[in-house]
């Protein structure tokens, strides 16, 4: 039509929009892409596996599937606990198919071997299955974050309840791989800074099938504590057969340095009872965690463990901080991540140390009788609170070059 004139869009309106536009622009390739991989057909497969999957979908669906108004993706892939294949994984994601972040990474080994490879590429790495202190001390990165555990807090809790309760003496069976030498030293530490005595250690090969020379040797030695620093599998099979030996009915008291729910789950409360145990998270612990803990049922089919809670919290910290930083850029979100606290369902006010480590209250329980049990997953009470600063390596003695000194 002659004459027609288009309406004067106002100046501040234009600003606003090319604002906008700016903000969502500042998401790269139109889409958020969170990848996990770790143990999803081996060992650790029951503690972890594709429970993260579920765990970080979570995390996703409770932020709406959406962060600066661009989707958010989720991909997985099984590294069947070998260094290699992670690596692999990890170097596909990274360099062909656009992945922002790395959950997970999944056995020490594993994941101090991804570290390398996310730090060369500057790509947050989200470290949930490694609990190896080495990973934030010599391995550490300014983008690499420890959050669900390491071997120190989880020895420093069983360790300092039992050697407070006057177990003074103590023999460890020792998964001779890094994580294992470390949480067994650890423990060995603290016990004997309470005034215990480390009285021998005895080694086994990863995923052993026969523990009854190890339990002898630990029989022998009539130490108060048999220590299990071994993991997963390996831990299960020693629980049985230390069982089978009478450890316990000989005067001795199991510890097993690492233990979730489904290993308790797996063993049975007759032959778990008693055990004392140091988790980061336990899902009937708060209301938070129970909620939490309904949701990831439904799915899953488990109560979660500690390390299918620590992705979801993971994945919920990272993406407020996309939403706070707004863009994913890896230094600006990593910025953001450090300085925000950590709150959710399954975390309570943590935060991120200068070595990359997680700084989180840990929590000391006993396996409950079959008598106690009131229902499927109703295994733990608590019976101890490690606080976060106590539960972490002190900065004093890192390795980390980022710490400052």
């Amino acid at each position: 039509m002659q004459g027609f004139r288009q309406p004067a869009v106002p100046a501040a309106l234009c600003v606003l929009l090319l604002s906008a536009a700016g903000a969502t622009a500042q998401v790269s390739d139109d889409v958020v892409k969170i990848a996990v991989t770790n143990d999803q057909s081996s060992i650790y497969s029951a503690a972890t596996g594709t429970g993260v999957n579920v765990a970080a979908q979570l995390a996703i669906d409770d932020f709406g599937g959406t962060v600066l108004g661009k989707k958010i993706e989720l991909v997985s892939a099984d590294n069947q606990n070998k260094p290699d294949i992670g690596v692999g994984i990890v170097r596909r994601w990274l360099d062909n198919e656009k992945v922002d972040v790395i959950v997970d990474g999944g056995s020490s080994a594993v994941g101090m071997a991804i570290q390398g490879v996310t730090r060369e590429k500057n790509k947050l790495f989200l470290i949930n299955g490694s609990g190896t202190t080495a990973i934030v001390n010599d391995n550490c990165s300014p983008i690499g974050f420890q959050w669900s555990w390491d071997t120190y807090g989880m020895a420093a809790g069983t360790a300092t309840a039992l050697a407070k309760a006057g177990n003074d003496s103590w023999f460890f069976i020792t998964a001779d791989y890094t994580a294992g030498h470390a949480i067994a030293q650890q423990a060995g530490d603290v016990a004997q800074k309470n005034g215990g005595k480390v009285l021998g250690e005895v080694r086994h090969p990863f995923n052993s099938p026969d523990f009854s020379s190890f339990l002898l040797q630990a029989q022998q030695s009539k130490a108060k504590v048999v220590a299990l620093a071994n993991f997963g599998g390996d831990t299960q099979t020693a629980i049985k057969q230390a069982n089978e030996f009478g450890i316990a009915k000989g005067g001795q008291k199991l510890a097993a340095l690492f233990l979730d729910v489904t290993d308790i789950n797996s063993l049975g409360l007759d032959v778990a009872q008693n055990l004392v145990i140091t988790v980061p998270f336990y899902w009937d612990r708060t209301d938070a965690s129970r909620g939490y803990a309904k949701r990831f049922m439904e799915k899953a089919k488990n109560a979660p463990t500690f390390l299918q809670s620590g992705p979801y919290s993971a994945v919920t910290h990272y993406l407020k901080a996309v939403k706070e930083a707004g863009t994913d850029d890896t230094d600006k979100v990593a910025a953001k991540m450090r300085a925000m606290k950590i709150n959710d369902a399954t975390t309570e006010n943590a935060s991120i140390r200068e070595d990359g480590r997680v700084m989180r209250d840990f929590y000391v329980f006993q396996v409950k009788t079959p008598a106690e049990s009131k229902g499927p997953w109703d295994f733990l009470k608590q019976i101890g609170t490690v606080n976060a600063t106590d539960a972490a390596m002190p900065l004093s003695a890192s390795t980390c070059k980022l710490v400052k000194k």
